[in-house]
Formats: structure tokens, sequence, C-alpha cells
């Protein structure tokens, strides 16, 4: 694993180098203002209680002005009693600010950390590709804690201090001025200190909070892969990266560290050396005679009040520039826009790059009977009649008041003695006034085209003019090269990205009119490698359809012969834990078929969903994937014959786009790249190349 020097750089994530913390902080105001009242009441509070502190040397300048002076015990224990009270209020409104601000803050993180993982869920999969999943999660939990933090304590005080500072420094002025002004001198280098620290701190808290983001990511990558970590023996690889990195943050977390003390010392520094000077032309002033004892009491008890106000500030400033840091990373997140499929236009940029125009791609498009497609596998042919025919098998339909007949078709399929099999196979199509036209219904990709939006942009895109259609109750195999786009392909259907050019219709309708709620429910997929939730299996099945039931539940496990499930210590109820680990690779594949088929979906998206199956189970799989297949609309990415032979059509993806389209006997006689691929010569030629 290598470590970089820097933190990684995400879309959005680098910090702006005039950025205003003022600015950034006031974007928490939709998440504050529910809870405004509780937080103003508090700030009000506090505001009482620290001026409490500045009525405290008053009382001290009337006891030695008064019954010190004159000898009172009776005017002492009143000003010890007065002083007593304030000091309790004191501590009592503090309290009480505590209690105000306590749940409400809480109820503001947790509502910025729904509104965070909300969003994440709705933004397209390139922003998942492009983000390492530790600078999500670090967002998600310290970045939302120093928020917390900051609008609990600095963003009160900060409000809280600076009322203090003024009435105190007023109190102090109309005692003595010229003592005053002393104490006032020290602000102005205390104002470009502060000034100098902002800028450079702010740089330095992004750094330290992304790279302890990447932190966050190698931790969570060693966790998951402690398999392979411990299978090729690189825990201590492993280790000195995680040390590498862990000395990086440490090393800019003591930069930081040092910045901060620097500010302090001398945010401490001046303020003592003011009242230093304020007591020595003070003495004098007293032994002069200009100056009583007490002002000149309850002026250094009031200047000594408003030490923590001011000694505070660099603290408070850090804490505000690392909530103002925190900010910026979480709306870089917040700020990223779903991808749609407008978006995608206006964003590709206008390339040359010498592609064929639609001509060359031959698509032809006819209206009113039907429409005609040639491709490089001669791939349908439609009659005015709505009747379509091929070379490899008969079908013949016939519609009389809205009622569809049953169909036959025969497909030939070859096994390893060279033996052929029919199989016939009737289905039954309905809809609300009669049969649609296949012309019309189905999946269909109309010049659908795909470019990644980091991609350069003089490369070529993934898809280029994919012209593909799938007929209702048809099952069609997605066959190609390991790197020709199948998976982009089948990934676009189901909107996990969105189309560059071109469109891809479900019955006629434009995916993009669809609602993602609408889509969902239409098309259901299964992925090739199979991902599971920490929850139990039954849960891991109905993640697949929302209204599902039991009874649902158990046919799909019956379908998907997952029927393992049952001997488990709880049945469904059993806990896989994370990623399904405790499963085997087989049986991880078979619940993620299972929550695909668990809605019964119109159309279903498989991605090689055979591929981690011993022989045996995917001869079981094969027969119940049939009948689920033999009701629904499907794209099956397939990588082997026995996957191909559960489809009705092939369609050869080569080059970005779809080189033939028909049976799987007619493009083994017709088409070489395809025997190929179904035979293995391409990877026993490669292996024979030098």
């Amino acid at each position: 694993m290598a470590v970089t020097s820097e933190p990684r750089a995400q879309e959005g994530g680098a910090a702006p180098r005039h950025r205003s913390a003022t600015r950034s902080l006031l974007r928490l105001w939709p998440y504050v203002r529910p809870v405004r009242a509780r937080l103003f009441g508090a700030a009000g509070v506090a505001v009482v209680a620290s001026c409490m502190g500045l009525v405290i040397p008053l009382v001290l300048k009337w006891m030695v002005d008064g019954p010190v002076a004159h000898r009172d015990p009776g005017g002492v224990w009143l000003g010890g009693a007065l002083l007593l009270a304030l000091g309790t209020a004191e501590a009592a409104l503090f309290g009480l600010r505590r209690w105000l601000v306590g749940r409400p803050l809480a109820s503001v993180e947790a509502a910025m950390r729904a509104d965070l993982y909300r969003h994440l869920q709705r933004l397209p999969v390139s922003f998942h590709d492009r983000w390492a999943s530790g600078q999500l999660l670090s967002r998600a939990t310290t970045d939302l804690m120093l928020l917390r933090m900051f609008l609990a304590f600095p963003l009160t005080f900060l409000v809280v201090n600076g009322v203090t500072i003024l009435a105190g420094f007023a109190i102090l002025l109309s005692q003595e001025w010229t003592l005053g002004l002393v104490l006032v001198i020290p602000a102005v280098p205390l104002v470009v200190l502060c000034s100098l620290f902002e800028t450079r701190y702010a740089t330095v808290a992004r750094t330290v909070q992304d790279q302890t983001g990447d932190l966050t990511t190698v931790v969570e990558e060693g966790v998951l892969g402690v398999r392979i970590v411990k299978g090729f023996g690189r825990h201590r690889s492993q280790a000195r990266a995680f040390r590498a990195l862990s000395e990086q943050v440490r090393s800019t977390e003591l930069h930081k560290a040092r910045l901060l003390a620097t500010l302090w010392a001398l945010i401490m520094t001046l303020p003592e050396l003011a009242i230093g000077a304020a007591l020595v032309l003070g003495t004098v002033r007293v032994a002069d005679g200009d100056l009583s004892a007490g002002t000149l009491v309850a002026f250094l008890s009031t200047a000594l009040t408003l030490r923590w106000p001011v000694e505070s500030l660099g603290f408070l400033l850090a804490m505000s520039q690392d909530a103002a840091t925190a900010t910026d990373r979480y709306f870089d997140v917040m700020d990223a826009e779903p991808a749609t499929a407008a978006d995608r236009l206006r964003a590709a940029p206008s390339r040359e790059r010498g592609q064929e125009q639609e001509g060359e791609r031959g698509r032809e498009q006819e209206s009113d009977g039907g429409r005609e497609q040639e491709g490089e596998g001669g791939r349908e042919q439609e009659s005015d009649g709505g009747q379509e025919q091929e070379g490899e098998r008969g079908r013949e339909q016939e519609s009389d008041g809205g009622q569809e007949q049953e169909g036959e078709r025969g497909r030939e399929q070859e096994s390893d003695g060279g033996q052929e099999q029919e199989g016939e196979r009737g289905r039954e199509q309905e809809s609300d006034g009669g049969r649609e036209q296949e012309g019309e219904g189905g999946l269909r990709f109309e010049g659908v085209e795909f470019a990644y939006a980091d991609a350069p942009p003089d490369e070529p895109p993934v898809l280029r003019g994919v012209d593909l259609h799938i007929r209702p109750g048809e099952t069609m195999a997605l066959v190609g090269a390991t790197g020709s786009g199948k998976t982009t392909l089948t990934a676009l259907v189901p909107r996990l990205h969105e189309v560059t050019r071109g469109r891809i219709t479900l019955d006629g309708r434009d995916i993009t009119a669809l609602t993602r709620e609408e889509l969902r429910a239409l098309v259901a997929v299964a992925f090739e490698e199979p991902t599971l939730f920490s929850a139990t299996a039954g849960e891991n099945v109905l993640m697949g359809a929302a209204d599902a039931g039991t009874e649902e539940l158990l046919r799909a496990l019956r379908v998907t012969q997952a029927d393992f499930v049952h001997a488990l210590p709880e049945g469904t109820d059993t806990e896989v834990g994370e990623q399904g680990l405790s499963l085997s690779g087989g049986q991880r594949q078979r619940l993620a078929l299972a929550r695909a088929v668990v809605g019964g979906p119109r159309f279903l998206v498989l991605d090689d969903p055979l591929s981690a199956l011993d022989v045996h189970t995917e001869a079981l799989v094969e027969a119940a994937l049939r009948r689920v297949l033999a009701s629904t609309t499907a794209l099956v990415v397939a990588h082997r014959p026995s996957t191909v032979l559960l489809a009705d059509r092939v369609a050869l993806l080569s080059g970005g786009r779809i080189a033939a389209v028909g049976t799987h006997q007619r493009l083994l006689r017709e088409s070489a790249e395809y025997r190929s691929l179904m035979s293995g010569q391409e990877a026993e030629e490669g292996e024979r190349s030098p």
C-alpha cells in the first residue's frame, strides 16, 4: 500500500486559499435555525453570568473604601455575603447555559449526520469511485464532532468574551481613563497576531484533517482486507505504511500545536505586561493621593477578571478554525450534486475522436409498422405486422381481442460430447389493453455512449454508439473480452452511471424520465461481486423489495437454491456478519441472486451470476434461473457457455460497440471472435505469445 506525502486530492477537497472562516461557519445556519431560541438564550445567560464577574470588583471597591476604611465589621460581612451571592449566581447561570445547549446541539449533529448519509446514498457511483471511504467516514464522525464542540463552547464564548471585554474596558476607562489606556494599547498587536494566525492555522488544520481521513482509510482497508494481509504475510509492510502515515499526522499536529503555542504565549504575555505597568502607575498615583486605594483594587480586579476572556482568544480562534475547516469538508460532499443525464450532456466535452458516424454504425429506424436494424450480426427485422422472424428459431404470436397465445421456439444447445438438445419454452405476456408491440417494449439501447467524467478529453469513450434491443420476456446474454465494457453497460440500466449520449428505454419510456423509485421498482441487479450487509440473511434478501414478505423471501431462496439458509443456527434470522464473510463465496452469491429476484422485477440485470458456484450448485441454479428468466426481461453478462445457454440470444460487445447479435449457435458459426471467447483460444494464444 502506497503512502503519499500529501492528503489525497478529492474533488472539491482542496482548501480555498482565501477562504473566510465566518462565511464557512454561516453555512451551518440552516441546521442551527431550529434550535436558535435555546442557543440565543444560552448565550444571553452566559453574558449575564460573565458580566456578574465584573460586578465583583465594584463590590471590592465599595468594601475597601467603605467598611474596611471605616472599620465597619457589619459592612465587611455584608460585602462578603454579596460576593458569595454573586459567585453562586454566576456558577448557576453557567450551569443553566450547559443544560440549554446540550440536547439541541446533539440533535443538530444527528441531523447533519443523517443528511450526509442520505446524500451519500443519492450520489452517483462515479463520486464514490473518486472518494476514499476513510475521507467520507472522517467527515461523518470527527468533523461533525468538531462542529458540535464549536457550537457548544467556542461560538458562545466568542460572543460572551467579546461582550465581557467591551464592558470591562468601559468600566476601566470610567474608573481611571489613563490606566485604562495602558491596558488598551496591547489590543493593536493582538489583532495583527490573530489575523496572521488565522491564515496559517487554517491551512494546517485542513491538512491534518485530510491526513486523518487518509489514516482512517488505511485502518479500514487493513481491517476489511485482514485475510489478504495475513494470507500473504504482509502485516509488517502494512504496519510500516500505517506508521509512516501516522508520523505525517503527528508532524502536522505538532506544527499546529507550535502555531497555537506561539499565539497563546504572545496573547498571555502582552496583557500581563500591561497589567504590570498599570499596577506600577496606579501605586504611584495612590502614593501621591491622586487615586484611592479602593479604586486601584477595583481597577486591578477588573483587569484580572478580563485576563481569561483575552487569553482564551487564541484557544477559541483555533477551535473556530478547526470548525470552519470541518464545515468546508462537510460541504465538500453536500455540494456534490447527483448526476443526471442532462448534466452529463452539458459536461461532456466536444471531443474529436474520429469515430464512425451513425450511417457507419449501421442503424436504421423505421416507424408505422416496426423497426429494422442491421448490424454485423444481422440482428433483427420487424415487419409492419409486428412479427419477428429469425433464422435460428421460429416463433409465432397471434393476438385476438388483446389476448396473447402461447409461442413455441426451439433453441439449440451444444455440449462437450457434441450433442444437441432442443428446448421449448412457452411464454405468456399480458398488458392492460393488449399486447405491446415488440418494437416499443422491452429494454432498448439507442446510440448509447459513455465516458467516465474524470477521463482525459482525448481518451475515447468506453461505449460508443451501442444499439441493442432486448424484447419483452427475452433473455439476452452479453459477451465480450475483459475490459470491453460489459459491466459498465449493465450499470447504465439502473442509472448507477449516467449515459453521456443516447438513451435507454424500458417499455418505450426513457429511464431518465423515471424517478429513481420507479426505476428501482422495475429493475433488479445482481453484481459479479456480491455485497452483503451486517444484518440477517433474510434482511439482506428482502432489501431487494420493500414490500416483500416471508412468502416472497422463501420463494426467492428456493428459486436461487439458497436453501442452505434454513440450516444456519437461526435460519433466516442468522446474522451473516460484515460483508457476509461468515458465508462462503457461493453462498454469498446465491443470497445476492435471491435479493435480485425476491421482488419479481420486470427487468433483471445479472453480472456473471454464476461465477462463484461449484459445478453441482451451478447446475441447480441454472435450472432455477430458467424459471426466473421465463417471466422477466433480462440482460446477463456471461463469461462461459453454461451461462450463455440460459439466454435466448447473445450480443457480442467489442471495442465499445455491439459487434454481433444472434443465437449462440449462429454466432459460433459466423463470428470468429465469439468462437474464440467461448473456446478460450484467446487466453491460450496470449499464453503462447512471447
